[in-house]
């Protein structure tokens, strides 16, 4: 898959508006569809979805890592794109920041490339949509301490939007999007699991209803230690998942496992209760 997408890159074409940012910039990953689809949000995270568009047409996603100057925030990195696309005719559809979009109901609902391609703060992110004519934008920007991320969905519509209402809520056992894996108990520094796991269990049983499906394990720790040791014990986290699910009767091949460190925490890390949240791992099905 991986390899797939990084072929793309060298074939994706110039976009039709490219943002400027504060800083030195490199686009991390850029892949574009033909004939393709995507949700464009219109309004904050319901309680089981967002008002939306969806756009077809020609899609291009591409993600953008920015070494913006001191001070910055991810207001400074989006403002001046918002403004550079009213100059250019954009009619602006939807803005909303971290709370006020959804949090993070909201961000897993979007189609993001994943770590390191593109970084999401469930803590600090903002998200604007646009219209020009029959071209859609969409810009989800967010940060670590000293990086900025921006992925940018930019569409050439086919044919007119279809407005979708919100959705009803999916069965427990659907995994859509990146769901977290509630109930897996990390101690700090570890990644070992160990007896019944319910949660596993669920995921084991929709693989083996859907035979052709894949999914990727991302596992993550809280910010104790350093980050190289971090990204290795949230690798190994994701990979005692993979282990016990291939111990289910699970194809290996099916199963992929990443580490990410505390580069996406989900809670604070100023608490025991918050570092706890924040040793996981999440399954994303491809």
């Amino acid at each position: 898959m991986r390899l797939l997408v990084l072929a793309l890159l060298a074939a994706s074409p110039a976009m039709a508006f490219t943002p400027e940012f504060p800083g030195p910039s490199t686009v991390t990953l850029s892949v574009s569809e033909d004939f393709g689809s995507f949700a464009q949000p219109l309004a904050a995270w319901t309680e089981v979805e967002f008002p939306q568009d969806r756009v077809e047409g020609r899609i291009t996603h591409t993600a953008w890592r920015i070494e913006p100057p001191v001070g910055f925030s991810t207001l400074s990195i989006l403002a001046p794109i918002r403004d550079a696309l009213g100059a250019d005719g954009w009619d602006l559809l939807f803005e909303c920041e971290t709370d006020s979009c959804g949090g993070y109901d909201f961000r897993y609902r979007l189609d993001l490339f994943p770590e390191p391609e593109m970084h999401v703060d469930l803590g600090d992110f903002r998200y604007l949509s646009a219209r020009k004519g029959a071209e859609r934008i969409s810009l989800m920007v967010s940060r670590t301490a000293s990086l900025g991320f921006v992925q940018m969905v930019a569409a050439t519509q086919s044919g007119a939007p279809a407005t979708r209402p919100a959705a009803e809520p999916a069965p427990p056992v659907q995994v859509a999007g990146a769901e977290v894996l509630e109930g897996l108990a990390f101690d700090s520094g570890a990644a070992t699991l160990s007896g019944d796991q319910p949660a596993l269990q669920g995921l084991a049983d929709w693989m083996r209803a859907n035979p052709a499906r894949r999914i990727t394990l991302v596992g993550h720790t809280d910010a104790s230690g350093a980050l190289e040791a971090n990204i290795a014990v949230s690798r190994q986290r994701a990979e005692a998942v993979r282990d016990w699910l291939v111990a289910d009767g699970i194809d290996p091949s099916r199963i992929d496992a990443q580490g990410v460190g505390y580069l996406a925490p989900r809670d604070t890390n100023a608490t025991d209760e918050g570092r706890a949240r924040n040793r996981r791992v999440e399954v994303i099905r491809d």
